[in-house]
């Protein structure tokens, strides 16, 4: 059988995508039941998860359509968790210079069912979009706190992270 050629033009790629170093992304235990469910987010030892020392815990709802992209730090690490019947896309980019992975742009989508945890280390840029129809909740945790007076909030525009990446891809 023969396609016609104006038809063959890419297939999809299923390929690992490349990572981003010190990205973690960490599969939680959901338990179901006939009364609802239950997630351990963090267990704390001595203010820590691992080596990650909580100052903060912030919560943020996400309207849809909405795109709040990108930012990055200095001096904060964030600990990322969207609840299971939460969904948002979430966008990353390696902007270390001494990385092995620099300038890598990653995309994840937490929550849809899924119940993880998403460590974002100081130095990567990242953003989130909600491209569905219910508003979205993040709760998040940081290593900072936040301080007005020494903002370690440094901004890029979305594009930084590529012309549609925050549109839903076909595949």
């Amino acid at each position: 059988m023969k396609i016609g050629d104006k038809y063959t033009g890419s297939t999809q790629d299923y390929g690992k995508k490349p990572e981003i170093q010190g990205v973690h992304l960490l599969d939680l235990k959901r338990f179901n039941d006939c009364g609802g469910s239950f997630n351990e987010i963090v267990r704390l030892i001595d203010g820590k998860v691992g080596d990650f020392e909580i100052k903060q815990v912030n919560y943020s709802e996400v309207l849809p359509g909405a795109v709040k992209a990108g930012h990055y730090h200095l001096e904060q690490d964030d600990l990322w968790f969207v609840p299971a019947d939460s969904r948002l896309l979430v966008g990353l980019k390696d902007l270390r210079e001494d990385s092995p992975s620099y300038e890598v742009v990653s995309r994840v989508v937490l929550g849809g069912g899924k119940a993880q945890l998403l460590f974002i280390p100081r130095g990567v840029l990242h953003g989130l979009a909600n491209l569905w129809g219910e508003p979205a909740r993040l709760i998040y945790f940081v290593n900072q706190n936040f301080n007005p007076d020494a903002a370690d909030e440094h901004r890029l525009p979305p594009e930084e992270f590529g012309e549609g990446f925050w549109e839903i891809q076909k595949g």
